[in-house]
């Protein structure tokens, strides 16, 4: 992983949209999306996921359900909104602008 500091902020606010990513298909939980976030090589923690995805339900891009679970007390499950998808494809549509400017400029 990359620690050029220009880098490290560049990744920092692309947590964002990775979460809702995350919960684009499926609902899951904040561990199931850590795990995600994780798998996908994405350095991401606890200690600022909770705080995020509790901003991105006051913005109301993403809703939670709870759930009684096999293994202990009940979890939030996570889903977008439809605000949700709309920011997401967002953040989808600018990437790829970024992308193709970066790709196309100096050639």
């Amino acid at each position: 992983m990359q620690t050029d500091p220009k880098l490290v902020a560049l990744r920092r606010g692309l947590l964002e949209p990775l979460v809702l990513a995350a919960v684009e298909s499926q609902q899951r939980y904040a561990a199931e999306i850590l795990a995600a976030l994780q798998e996908a090589d994405f350095p991401a923690q606890e200690g600022t996921l909770y705080p995020l995805l509790s901003k991105l339900r006051r913005d109301g891009l993403v809703h939670h359900e709870w759930r009684e679970s096999p293994t202990g007390p009940p979890r939030k499950y996570f889903s977008l909104t439809d605000a949700g998808r709309t920011q997401l494809a967002a953040f989808r549509e600018y990437w790829n602008e970024l992308t193709l400017m970066i790709n196309t400029i100096g050639r």
